[in-house]
């Protein structure tokens, strides 16, 4: 067996793995992110050099985190990991306004927010998320991933872990193989637009963030709310909100003031938080009460396939 290249990290401070990589995960199905029995978080990433697995593992009692890589591209996640589990991320300067912040920033205190500096990785399913129902955009995310993607690196056969397909692969899809995938034809256009801009696209890592969500946003089908979600997870950017949402400005509002608000108002409210408005709604969500799970829910389309 591959025992892999191995790389330890000490971070400076105490490094929750799980909770880092948590919002990189596209549901509890996520072919590309995987947790084993024993708490290790497994990654399939296409890098700039090939596919790979990145395992990464806390070591608490010794105060690292351990890495351990596969593939053509295991010396690039290994030299990206300390970025991604939020060695980048910078909370100095964020200070809680309300009550409920700073309960959220108490009981998580060493919160980071990581960075892939892959964005592709993260605008596919995005862009597969508009729109639509968390359940279908996972289910055709899963499918687009099996169907048309590889099996990643390393020993992670019993994982059933893969690697997403390459921009160049999803852009040769035909229009029915999207509907079976259940993606309709102005998300499957504005995915296939995207993967013949990748070159373009993965240049916005090394720009500032208004830069690049400038730059991702003129691309036809993407808005503020993609570009958000995509600076979010590739570009570690503490100040993007998912404004257009169909529920973030509500959770904040039940979080906060126990009731609904609307994109407007959470504009608002955020707006003294800059450059940590995406932390402080997290801090918020984490620290206040949770929205009732009652009302109106996007329903299901019943023409395209769902799994």
């Amino acid at each position: 067996m591959d025992p892999g290249l191995m790389r330890t990290w000490r971070p400076a401070w105490p490094c929750d793995v799980r909770q880092v990589l948590g919002p990189q995960r596209r549901g509890a199905g996520d072919p590309t992110q995987r947790v084993d029995e024993v708490g290790r978080v497994w990654r399939a990433a296409r890098t700039p050099v090939g596919p790979a697995t990145l395992r990464v593992e806390s070591r608490a009692s010794e105060g690292v985190v351990l890495g351990t890589a596969w593939g053509a591209g295991a010396e690039w996640l290994l030299d990206s990991m300390p970025a991604l589990l939020g060695a980048h991320d910078d909370p100095t300067g964020f200070e809680p306004l309300h009550p409920q912040v700073a309960e959220g920033r108490r009981r998580r205190p060493h919160w980071r927010i990581g960075r892939t500096g892959l964005v592709m990785e993260s605008l596919i399913p995005s862009i597969l998320e508009q729109k639509v129902t968390g359940k279908q955009a996972f289910g055709s995310f899963r499918e687009l991933v099996r169907r048309h993607g590889e099996p990643a690196p390393g020993p992670v056969t019993d994982l059933r872990l893969f690697v997403q397909p390459s921009p160049a692969d999803v852009a040769r899809i035909p229009s029915w193989e999207w509907l079976r995938l259940g993606v309709d034809p102005a998300r499957s256009r504005t995915v296939v637009t995207a993967c013949r801009s990748t070159a373009a696209l993965e240049r916005v890592v090394g720009l500032d963030v208004e830069e690049a969500d400038r730059r991702l946003r003129s691309l036809p089908g993407i808005g503020v709310w993609t570009s958000a979600e995509v600076r979010q997870r590739a570009l570690g950017d503490a100040d993007a909100v998912s404004f257009g949402d169909y529920h973030v400005a509500n959770q904040l509002g039940w979080a906060l003031f126990g009731h609904d608000i609307s994109d407007d108002e959470m504009a608002e409210v955020l707006e003294p938080y800059r450059p940590h408005r995406g932390r402080a709604v997290a801090m918020a969500m984490t620290g206040g009460q949770s929205r009732p799970r009652r009302g109106p829910r996007m329903s299901v389309p019943t023409h395209l396939p769902t799994r």
